[in-house]
């Protein structure tokens, strides 16, 4: 559709707190505390990260699959995942 803007996401940080994504023209935190499922991935596996839709985003070498809500408002998904220590 002409004037939809279309782009894919990309991870533009990582550090030990977490990775920034940028989605369209925003930058969103996912922090490993609240996404622990990235904590150990290697930069590789998480920057391979694809939308099939424009609200559903996945990192298959880590087949993760996350909605765009639950990253701009995990409190809103109260079943979080704990990693395991």
């Amino acid at each position: 559709m002409l004037g939809t803007v279309i782009s894919a996401p990309e991870v533009t940080h990582v550090s030990k707190h977490g990775l920034w994504l940028l989605l369209a023209d925003e930058e969103i935190l996912l922090p490993f505390e609240q996404f622990p499922w990235f904590r150990k991935a290697t930069i590789d596996q998480i920057s391979h990260v694809v939308a099939p839709t424009p609200e559903h985003l996945y990192w298959p070498e880590l087949d993760i699959d996350l909605s765009v809500e639950s990253i701009r408002h995990p409190e809103t998904f109260p079943l979080v995942s704990r990693s395991s220590r």
